[in-house]
């Protein structure tokens, strides 16, 4: 039998490059985005299935749902929760309002969704829950507190969901990317531009810096250790078929280095290192 994905964020980067690659390989893809420009895009490409998915929007969350399982007759076998950006600055130029909304897309869209698609995956005794997550879910740089925080919540959230799932046929996974080819630079730089105020801050110097990270193009964002979306697709699709699916799935070389840094050096020694990375980027 086909096989249903809901996937999160496909209007570019990983989650576009998953929902193509998945539906090539078989499966019937529910491809989301948030804007309906994006919908249409995704449609013309071939996407048969796509759909409009706000994950601020909790109604959109429950439009989006009801609109899948009509389409399937009431079932959902995999959920890629992937939609997210990044709002960079300093933790104390951040507003309650930037946290906000770096939650509520974030981490409280994902959660919403999940809890809507759990209970037809409990119905029918199986499915598969893969959450994309980031090397910043296992450790923090300067300037990305905003991310940071959404993705360590992320990862104790869906630790705890995964042991409370135990025993129901439904797997979930964290995909753990480092730097991938995408707009993320992009986004963030506009978000960058809506929320921080650098002529008024303590950090105004490095901002200098951090403005000119941001208007590069996301493919020289950790040089040669950048990948390609494809990638992420991989650890994907051994989530989604393989009968003993990884908790966690590292992706690109930065992410393998940290993951393992985190585990044997103290919090101070971790923290040089991660100091003298943050201030070449931001040289």
């Amino acid at each position: 039998m086909t096989r249903s994905i809901l996937i999160t964020g496909c209007s570019s980067g990983i989650g576009h490059h998953a929902a193509h690659a998945l539906q090539k390989r078989g499966y019937r893809v529910f491809a989301t985005a948030r804007k309906e420009e994006d919908v249409q895009r995704l449609l013309a490409e071939g996407l048969t299935d796509a759909c409009l998915l706000d994950l601020d929007c909790s109604h959109s969350i429950t439009n989006a749902v009801e609109h899948i399982l009509q389409k399937t007759g009431g079932t959902l076998d995999a959920l890629f929760n992937n939609g997210a950006y990044g709002i960079p600055g300093a933790v104390e130029d951040l507003s309650r309002d930037s946290l906000r909304q770096q939650f509520e897309t974030n981490l409280f869209g994902w959660h919403e969704l999940t809890c809507q698609v759990l209970p037809i995956m409990r119905q029918q005794g199986h499915g598969r829950i893969i959450q994309n997550s980031s090397v910043l879910g296992l450790i923090t740089m300067q300037y990305r507190g905003a991310y940071n925080a959404s993705k360590f919540a992320l990862e104790g959230l869906t630790d705890t969901l995964r042991q409370e799932l135990n025993g129901t046929g439904i797997h979930i996974s964290l995909i753990e990317p480092g730097p991938i080819t995408s707009r993320f630079r992009e986004n963030a730089y506009q978000q960058f531009k809506q929320h921080i105020d650098p002529a008024n801050s303590a950090h105004r110097s490095v901002y200098e810096a951090v403005e000119r990270r941001l208007a590069t193009a996301d493919t020289k964002d950790g040089g040669a250790f950048t990948l390609g979306p494809e990638a992420v697709t991989k650890c994907l699709i051994h989530a989604l078929e393989n009968s003993s699916p990884k908790a966690r799935y590292y992706v690109t070389f930065p992410t393998y280095l940290f993951g393992w840094l985190r585990r044997i050096l103290s919090t101070r020694m971790l923290d040089r290192i991660l100091l003298r990375v943050s201030d070449e980027e931001n040289h």
